[in-house]
């Protein structure tokens, strides 16, 4: 929420090509507080002078020779760079608020002005304007946050897999179906497998040789949603010879806690004497 003080420092700019119009409401507007009032009576320079102070609020009058009211906001609309227009017009003409309202005005005071109306329209505009503001302050620091947050994961995960490439002769991922999605080291040689899954699962993979036993204690793991840790299981290729592997994995699951698959790290073991 916002205090007494913010509202009250806020930017203002008045706009009027009469200069009793000026004078009264720079009056009132620091007998009521505001410390950061400034004005002019050439519509020309407001949105130069919008683009170097950025007011949080403009009272603009409508009827202004050389250049109205309506102009100078449409020259507004190209000059905010958050499509916000913070203007208060002042009209004398009843028939000009709604198309003022329509052109992008906020709110509007008639002429001649009533003192407690006044006060009170510039401090509600100004309230919802600062809450306007903070919330996109706010919004831009979560953005932030999260841009930071992410690269930080992001570095976190680059540094996991080279810790268990140097730890590991291959480090894996597998989606939710079973299937490899990354692969690294020289684990399709080892394995002499062609993107299969670490159970079996796949069909048309070549499951010759291997210990059916020790890979169904691997299926129900797998299944289950289990991580295991130093897991070995073995085959016996055509030759004879006899090929032992070691793996380590853990299920992975997104935001909403659904299963998106496993990674983990595989090493092969001496073969046994």
């Amino acid at each position: 929420m916002l205090n007494a003080s913010e509202i009250l420092h806020a930017g203002i700019l008045i706009v009027d090509d009469q200069e009793v119009n000026i004078r009264l409401l720079e009056q009132l507007l620091g007998e009521a507080g505001y410390t950061r009032v400034a004005s002019t009576m050439n519509p020309h320079e407001v949105c130069a002078l919008h683009r170097r102070n950025d007011y949080d609020l403009i009272l603009l009058d409508l009827q202004m020779p050389g250049m109205d009211g309506f102009q100078v906001m449409a020259g507004l609309k190209t000059n905010v760079a958050d499509g916000y227009l913070p203007v208060i017009v002042l009209t004398a003409q009843p028939g000009h608020k709604l198309r003022a309202l329509q052109a992008g005005a906020k709110d509007f005071i008639s002429k001649p002005f009533d003192l407690v109306e006044v006060k009170t329209r510039i401090h509600n505009m100004l309230e919802v304007r600062l809450l306007y503001k903070a919330l996109a302050a706010h919004n831009t620091l979560l953005e932030q946050a999260v841009r930071e947050r992410t690269a930080e994961l992001r570095e976190s995960e680059a540094r996991y897999r080279s810790l268990t490439e140097l730890a590991s002769d291959w480090y894996w991922e597998q989606d939710d179906s079973g299937n490899f999605i990354k692969v690294s080291g020289p684990v399709l040689e080892m394995l002499g497998i062609r993107v299969d899954t670490l159970s079996g699962e796949r069909s048309g993979s070549p499951t010759t040789g291997w210990n059916e036993a020790e890979r169904a204690v691997l299926q129900a793991k797998i299944a289950g949603r289990q991580p295991f840790l130093d897991f070995v299981f073995s085959r016996v290729n055509a030759d004879g010879s006899h090929q032992r592997y070691q793996v380590s994995g853990e299920p992975m699951f997104n935001q909403s806690c659904r299963f998106i698959g496993y990674r983990g790290i595989g090493v092969e073991l001496p073969a046994r004497p």
